[in-house]
């Protein structure tokens, strides 16, 4: 194919996946057991983990174990698993385009990485929690706000992260790319610390200055805080479980990949101020907390003095009114209508990258990727 015909092949794929167009049934029946299966999994690691405890340091206090265990089990499951999911998608179309069948073996270890990167974002959250005063996640309380917990959350954020490695190094120690396995997880959470770190420093607690925003340091935010563990965390991983030793095969995935997550961190600022609360499982708090949004961002740049003035005054106030004249003001700069037509550009724009950085790579990979956020509402 010429590259023109390729990007159209791909866009239309993708398109129609998410249109509920026809569908490779046998393909989404394998989805849906790969994801029964992978939730049936999570209760056989914590208690992996909780025996190691046990046995590891058998003096230690019964009723901190049991605490341990209960953090595990509110803090971990939940929400959409697209990311741990996207080891064993990604890893069978690696396979399937070596001709290779998946074996159950490999199907387990998949499942463990990708409950590895669940509980890394889980460690993200429950700190990230504390530091925004968020009140619900995934349908429920924060961590923090369950009955006794408190500050005793970010010790929990602590042991969570502590218990990846206890599983990485259980399951994989013996495998040849053990080593590039831990330096992509210690990277990946470094780059992810950093991204908050400038997402905390960007819009400081009780410094409002909105001259600090702009769309360049929303997409270098975006790139470190989200894009790095949530696309190409799970791709390296399945790449290096398949034995892929190319530097710029991962070259590529990465620049495909962080593309992709700067697009679904866009639509997630989105959903924070229009999506419902039910239906993503949180309420949004992004005006309030002073947060560098992609909204926010866009309203700079297309208000005038008189609008600036309203932003000034109401952004960043923890107070219904002020979030409510925030929210009108968007909708009178008409920024659902300019969403949307970004996200049909980007969604173009991906499919282009994807087309052209491919590579060897299974082109799947990345489509099947982009089909689960193109025009998700939660």
């Amino acid at each position: 194919f010429l590259l023109s015909d390729r990007i159209c092949s791909l866009f239309m794929c993708c398109r129609n996946s998410i249109m509920s167009e026809p569908v490779d049934k046998k393909a989404k029946s394998q989805q849906a057991e790969d994801k029964t299966a992978f939730v049936a999994a999570f209760d056989g690691l914590v208690a992996e983990i909780i025996e190691d405890v046990k046995t590891t340091y058998p003096d230690f206090d019964q009723g901190a174990i049991e605490w341990f265990e209960r953090m595990l089990m509110y803090t971990c499951p939940g929400g959409k698993m697209n990311r741990g999911l996207s080891v064993l998608t990604s890893y069978r179309h690696l396979a399937a385009a070596r001709g290779q069948e998946v074996t159950d073996e490999e199907v387990k270890e998949c499942q463990i990485l990708g409950w590895c990167i669940e509980w890394l974002q889980a460690f993200f959250l429950v700190a990230d929690d504390i530091m925004d005063s968020s009140k619900t996640r995934r349908g429920k309380p924060c961590w923090y706000l369950a009955e006794g917990v408190g500050t005793i959350a970010i010790n929990d954020s602590f042991l969570i992260e502590s218990a990846i490695y206890k599983l990485l190094k259980k399951h994989f120690r013996s495998k040849a790319y053990y080593v590039d396995l831990l330096e992509l997880m210690h990277e990946t959470t470094y780059q992810t610390e950093l991204g908050q770190l400038l997402d905390l420093i960007t819009a400081p607690e009780g410094v409002v200055d909105l001259s600090r925003f702009s769309i360049e340091k929303h997409t270098c935010i975006v790139k470190y805080k989200t894009a790095f563990y949530s696309f190409y965390l799970p791709v390296a991983m399945a790449m290096l479980m398949a034995g892929v030793k190319d530097e710029q095969a991962y070259k590529n995935a990465l620049e495909i990949l962080l593309e992709m997550g700067v697009f679904f961190q866009v639509q997630d600022d989105y959903l924070d101020c229009y999506g419902d609360p039910k239906h993503i499982g949180k309420i949004g708090t992004d005006i309030q907390d002073n947060k560098c949004g992609w909204l926010i961002v866009q309203a700079l740049d297309k208000v005038t003095p008189e609008q600036r003035k309203i932003l000034e005054d109401n952004y960043a106030r923890d107070d219904e009114e002020c979030v409510a004249r925030v929210k009108a003001l968007y909708n009178e700069l008409d920024l659902v209508k300019l969403y949307h037509e970004y996200e049909e550009a980007s969604h173009a724009r991906l499919m282009t990258l994807i087309a052209d950085k491919a590579g060897e790579l299974p082109p799947a990979i990345f489509t099947d990727f982009a089909a689960k956020i193109y025009k998700r509402d939660k």
